[in-house]
């Protein structure tokens, strides 16, 4: 036989092989080859990119952020990375809304791969904090429902909305001059929020238009990708190919809703008022929007249509695996039974949802599996405390490596794959943990800079 037959048969064994290997996800390789797609797995494969583990997620505000935060926290545990997290004093936010800078970040948590807790965005800082090939992103929302969620839940902390007779909508977007003032509390939650969050100037007025274009450049200059939160699966998609990513490193449960009767239908009329009265913001939108889909149509409809596809049919797989077989019913807080899964309740005229486990099916878990399914769906306070606790202990115990006897360093690291199995009995819930992120780029914003508090509303994870 001569050499360039025995080359090809073993070619042939050695693809049956992988191929059969890889078993679940041989359905996912045909499907991309067919379309011609870039390659989709479930699993690290020799030969492909390595995954950029570095990176700087801005967390705006009202944009499914904390869905958002939420992976990136998990991903981080997954592969051993040190999330850059708050100081005690900042709450889970980094002293937010005042400009970011690296005193905020809590010293048992440096040097970072990963920041995402809320903050205003300061490029400068963040450049001195993260290492020179990190990569930034950030997700935006549609200015309506934006505006109308940032209203219903800021109404008790903003000092603008709380003036607003009944507090109603209508009222104040028929005279939002008459109520705002640059100088009140939380003032930064009443106008050109996003803006603020990226650290541009969310006072500067509509007729400005110089300044809306070089900030909307700045923007683009700085951040990779900027996902939209009405089409956030496929932000996703466009997500897992820049940074190198597997299908099970974006699987995610949407977190921090608001229940139905929580929120209010905006007619045409309010929602053309809303985007003048946040003028930039709206500008920031649609020039990122229109960016979003010409990315997507350049890595090709047909196959981010796959992916998409393919990464829902991955999540159910996994919340049937946490949930007993079923999908998860949203709950109240006061009806969740595990206060580590309890979401945080803005005010009581605003109801926040979350998830519970059914018990029946968490004595069953394997203490990987367990882990993984309460970490899918908490809430962002809670989460953050439990990994500061967690990278905390890896940080004194490396310390202590310096000065005595080599250990391993400890690990807090969820299982890759997203089926859960069941074997012995779960460990004790853990503690509770969450964060914040904003982002900043050009001249800060006129008004609040405000003072550092121990508690901050909290920002939430809702689509349009």
């Amino acid at each position: 036989m001569s050499q360039k037959k025995i080359f090809l048969v073993f070619l042939a064994i050695s693809t049956v092989s992988l191929l059969l290997h890889h078993g679940g996800h041989l359905s996912w390789t045909i499907e991309a080859l067919h379309l011609g797609c870039p390659a989709l797995s479930s699993h690290p494969s020799p030969g492909l990119k390595p995954k950029h583990t570095n990176v700087v997620f801005l967390k705006t505000h009202k944009t499914a952020s904390t869905t958002m935060q939420n992976l990136l926290f998990r991903f981080a545990e997954r592969n051993n990375l040190t999330v850059a997290l708050p100081v005690q004093a900042c709450s889970h936010q980094f002293c937010y809304p005042r400009s970011f800078t690296s005193h905020f970040v809590h010293p048992h948590t440096l040097p970072p791969n990963i920041v995402t807790n809320h903050m205003r965005f300061n490029k400068p800082e963040l450049q001195h904090l993260m290492p020179n090939d990190t990569i930034y992103f950030t997700i935006l929302r549609e200015p309506g429902s934006m505006f109308e969620s940032l209203f219903t839940y800021y109404n008790q902390y903003c000092q603008t909305f709380k003036k607003v007779p009944n507090g109603s909508l209508e009222a104040f977007l028929e005279e939002p001059m008459r109520y705002y003032k640059t100088d009140d509390k939380y003032s930064m939650y009443a106008r050109n929020t996003l803006t603020f969050d990226l650290g541009g100037d969310n006072n500067r007025p509509a007729a400005d238009a110089s300044y809306a274009r070089a900030f909307v450049a700045e923007v683009e200059r700085v951040f990779s990708l900027v996902m939209i939160a009405e089409y956030f699966d496929e932000s996703l998609v466009l997500l897992r190919h820049l940074l190198s990513w597997d299908l099970d490193d974006i699987l995610y449960v949407k977190l921090n809703m608001r229940t139905q009767n929580s929120k209010r239908s905006l007619t045409p009329n309010l929602r053309s008022k809303i985007r003048n009265w946040n003028s930039l913001d709206a500008r920031l939108y649609d020039h990122f929007n229109a960016s979003l889909w010409r990315q997507l149509s350049a890595l090709g409809h047909a196959c981010v249509a796959r992916e998409v596809r393919l990464l829902r049919q991955a999540q159910e797989r996994l919340m049937r695996s946490c949930f007993g077989g079923g999908m998860p019913l949203l709950r109240s807080a006061a009806q969740i039974k595990n206060k580590d899964l309890r979401p945080w309740q803005p005010s009581g005229k605003v109801d926040i949802v979350g998830y519970d486990l059914p018990m029946n099916v968490s004595h069953g878990f394997s203490s990987q599996a367990q882990e993984l399914c309460l970490k899918l769906i908490m809430p962002e306070v809670q989460y953050t405390r439990v990994l500061l606790r967690s990278q905390s202990l890896r940080y004194r115990r490396s310390h202590q490596q310096q000065l005595h006897t080599p250990q391993q360093p400890v690990r807090t690291v969820l299982p890759r794959h997203p089926q859960v199995h069941r074997s012995q009995p779960p460990p004790a819930a853990p503690g509770s943990a969450s964060g914040t992120g904003s982002t900043s780029t050009l001249k800060p914003a006129v008004g609040t800079q405000g003072q550092v508090t121990k508690v901050e509303p909290k920002s939430s994870q809702s689509q349009a």
